[in-house]
């Protein structure tokens, strides 16, 4: 695999980008968020790495520290309304970009793992001193909440999930695999466009707004910048994970108290489009994968969102974050 990795990426389709799609390099160098990127540098599998994360410390800190950890198509920027909300009500922010994703390192050659990636979290919190916090994950970053709340049970003061995916094991529900390969294959051909519909379907309910441009083009810049091949191929083993290394299984053994909270218009899964018609209706239905997470979490509350999609967070910023707030203080001991 070693020796073909670089005709792959030279044979690889180039990804077909409108006119006005920007073209940022594979570390997202020249998107700004709109806080400070600061870097942890650290070896990990025989490679240098670097952690891009934000830090943001309150004016008035209640003592309590928030680590959001962003889905798939997400990054650390993605959670400026967040972090602007959690820091206004004395949270400590802790916002990084996973290795492989945004502004951290692609490398070229990495087993990825969310135990893995959970590992390198804890390292920085390590590095920042931080003993204990409150882990919230989004989408992919639910599984990688999960997967941490299990590897370090007494340093997770709570467990937020937003619309995780993983609630189902896809490989089970009959969603059919595909190779690495494969993956790459698929991300190489990613566009701007292609990105904008498949979000105002499944991420945003049907709606769209002008603002989440910004984000459809933060990810096609990715995908049209000079390291499109090693960006497509860091996604397409992002993927394998997140299909083959399912979490659902031992939501029973989570200690932390759980808040989930869950826009029903989600219909998320991941591969769905490759699976058989009959298989994808049943895929991706939140208001029952929420009730049945809830159930299988002990010490969870689940919050409902009925008109929204999968990042409520970014569609209804201001019922969103009145309910995480609310759950932050509320969720049971």
């Amino acid at each position: 695999m070693r020796r073909l990795l670089p005709a792959l990426f030279l044979a690889s389709a180039t990804p077909v980008m409108a006119a006005e799609t920007p073209s940022y390099g594979a570390m997202l160098e020249e998107f700004d968020y709109d806080r400070p990127v600061e870097r942890f540098e650290f070896q990990s599998q025989g490679e240098k790495l670097q952690m891009a994360y934000i830090d943001v410390k309150p004016e008035n800190a209640n003592g309590r520290t928030v680590v959001l950890m962003h889905g798939k198509n997400f990054c650390a920027g993605t959670w400026e309304g967040s972090i602007k909300a959690l820091s206004d009500a004395g949270y400590r922010v802790i916002a990084p970009d996973q290795i492989g994703f945004c502004k951290s390192t692609k490398p070229l050659r990495y087993q990825y793992s969310f135990h893995q990636l959970a590992h390198n979290t804890h390292d920085l919190l390590d590095h920042l001193k931080i003993d204990k916090a409150t882990i919230l994950g989004h989408s992919t970053g639910g599984m990688l909440a999960t997967r941490y709340a299990l590897l370090y049970p007494d340093q997770v003061e709570q467990l937020v999930m937003v619309n995780p995916i993983g609630l189902e094991d896809w490989k089970v529900e009959g969603v059919p695999y595909q190779t690495v390969d494969q993956w790459y294959a698929n991300e190489a051909q990613t566009t701007a466009e292609g990105i904008r519909e498949y979000e105002r379907k499944t991420y945003y309910a049907g709606d769209w707004k002008p603002e989440y441009d910004r984000w459809v083009n933060m990810l096609a810049g990715l995908f049209n910048g000079p390291g499109k091949n090693l960006v497509a191929w860091n996604s397409a083993l992002l993927y394998d994970m997140i299909y083959s290394q399912p979490v659902v299984y031992e939501f029973g053994q989570l200690k932390a108290p759980t808040l989930l909270l869950i826009g029903l218009q989600d219909n998320t899964a991941i591969g769905k489009a490759k699976a058989p018609k009959d298989i994808q209706a049943k895929l991706g239905n939140y208001p029952e994968l929420g009730k049945r997470t809830a159930k299988a979490i002990p010490n969870s509350t689940l919050v409902e969102f009925e008109k929204l999609g999968h990042a409520p967070q970014i569609q209804a910023p201001a019922e969103f974050h009145e309910a995480l707030l609310k759950g932050l203080s509320d969720l049971k001991s």
